[in-house]
């Protein structure tokens, strides 16, 4: 806490950070949800197998969760607006938007899987996948939950 700030004055910097991350990330998310709401009007689409076919479900579900993740701390800013429980909202508020991020991560890594897939084949799919999906996990939860245990 900055020196002179106030309980108040952090929850109000705080839940003003939060939102402002939050900004950043939902553009993406709906990029993403609205771009796989258009793949099954392609041509192509009725030729993909009954696992790829699990796997673009997997991806929209995925980016409709995040969405509804991620937009959640707006909601409850909005809904709670002056009663006086913002030490909650940012709480709940945070821990809905690292959940929003895994989702996420899972939607794109599975649409990478199969445009990949579509255009490449498994095995680089596979491998590429791996990696980005690796690259996930290291730069947005390893890394920072190791600088917050190093404290």
């Amino acid at each position: 806490m900055p020196a002179g700030e106030t309980k108040p004055e952090r929850l109000d910097r705080e839940l003003s950070e939060l939102l402002q991350e939050l900004r950043v990330v939902l553009p993406g998310v709906q990029v993403l949800f609205a771009f796989l709401l258009t793949v099954p009007f392609s041509e192509r689409f009725g030729g993909l197998s009954q696992a790829e076919e699990g796997l673009y479900l997997t991806a929209l579900i995925g980016a409709a969760v995040a969405s509804a993740l991620l937009i959640a701390p707006s909601a409850f800013h909005r809904v709670l607006f002056r009663e006086r429980d913002k030490e909650w909202m940012i709480l709940a508020s945070n821990r809905l938007a690292i959940a929003g991020t895994v989702f996420l991560a899972m939607s794109m890594s599975c649409a990478l899987f199969l445009v990949t897939t579509f255009i490449y084949g498994s095995r680089l799919a596979a491998a590429v996948v791996a990696f980005v999906a690796g690259l996930f996990a290291v730069v947005w939860y390893a890394i920072p939950l190791a600088r917050r245990t190093r404290g």
